[in-house]
């Protein structure tokens, strides 16, 4: 992990149980269960050591699980394939090591390993024998057995590293389940995907948890660009901003004879605005019947002025810059 200042969300999981279970080689003590502790700072996370032996871990996280009732589970790696099968809970699967067996032969992985961060019983290393090796097959073969539960394709997400070179899992995960989502990183975590890849899942969790409904806010996408296609900075920094408080969709015009065109703006909307923007495209050209609470929009075209609610006029004397946009909504307090 990154040592880079990480901010906190007080509101976020808050008064509620995380649970964190680490990868290969690992542990509870990582640098990872440090950081969402600092993010989630009012909730509480468990962070167990795993066992070596996968089915005595499996039997320890489900114990955990009764015990504690996790109100959310994260897991990375190998620990995000142990994660899949722990039922029941709201899951966050991070680079899932669905193929760990056929991995460790596959790298050579066979011998001495050395954990990369201390355990709490003072082990620091393990022999990777076949037989072991063959018990993680064995395990891995016991993933999605309930994926065809429609409770639990609401409860689980898939996250994938578009740099991820050690494991590639994602069509294998988006084969039983929907909420599959490539973010812009490797496999391991740093800041910068708990910050902008899981921080924004978490909050659609929390949000669903707790019944919440966040005021709508719609961004127009075509007077927010630089010259060469992309984002204003200070519209990122704003976009960033208001996401803690509101539900942002993103709006483009609708395609009419460019048959392309959707698919480059959603190319544009992952490749600039990450995980956040999953699900949150609006192509349209009747901006007056979108439902929401506020409109930023610079053109007064597609309905734009006769928006229901408060229309935002980017580029005028009151709002000239994103700055000021994020002033006035920092008055209102996520209304």
């Amino acid at each position: 992990m990154e040592n880079s200042y990480v901010k906190s969300f007080p509101d976020l999981m808050s008064d509620k149980k995380v649970m964190y279970v680490h990868g290969f080689g690992s542990s509870g003590q990582s640098g990872t269960v440090t950081k969402i502790s600092q993010l989630l700072c009012n909730a509480q996370v468990i962070a167990p050591d795993l066992p070596i032996h996968p089915e005595e871990a499996m039997a320890l996280l489900r114990n955990l699980c009764e015990t504690e009732q996790p109100d959310l589970i994260i897991g990375t790696s190998m620990g995000a394939m142990y994660t899949e099968m722990l039922y029941g809970y709201d899951r966050i699967l991070m680079n899932p090591a669905f193929t760990i067996g056929e991995n460790i032969l596959k790298n050579n992985m066979l011998g001495k390993v050395t954990f990369m961060n201390p355990r709490r019983d003072g082990v620091q290393e393990f022999m990777m024998t076949k037989q072991l090796q063959a018990e993680y097959q064995a395990i891995t073969e016991q993933c999605f057995a309930k994926s065809n539960d429609k409770d639990e394709q609401n409860r689980v997400w898939g996250l994938f590293g578009l740099e991820d070179t050690t494991v590639n899992t994602y069509d294998l995960f988006a084969s039983h389940y929907r909420n599959a989502l490539h973010f812009h990183g490797e496999h391991r975590m740093n800041d910068s995907t708990l910050l902008h890849s899981v921080m924004p899942v978490v909050r659609w969790i929390d949000d669903r948890q707790n019944g919440r409904q966040r005021n709508i806010i719609y961004i127009c996408i075509e007077d927010t660009l630089e010259r060469d296609g992309k984002p204003q900075p200070s519209m990122l920094k704003a976009y960033r901003y208001l996401l803690e408080w509101y539900d942002i969709f993103i709006v483009a015009a609708a395609p009419t004879n460019d048959i392309e065109y959707g698919k480059r703006i959603q190319e544009w909307t992952f490749e600039n605005l990450g995980v956040a923007a999953y699900n949150r495209l609006i192509l349209t050209n009747r901006k007056d019947l979108l439902y929401g609470d506020y409109l930023i929009d610079r053109r007064d075209d597609n309905g734009s002025t006769d928006f229901m609610s408060t229309r935002i006029e980017f580029g005028s004397d009151t709002f000239k810059t994103w700055d000021d946009i994020i002033e006035y909504f920092s008055r209102l307090d996520g209304q």
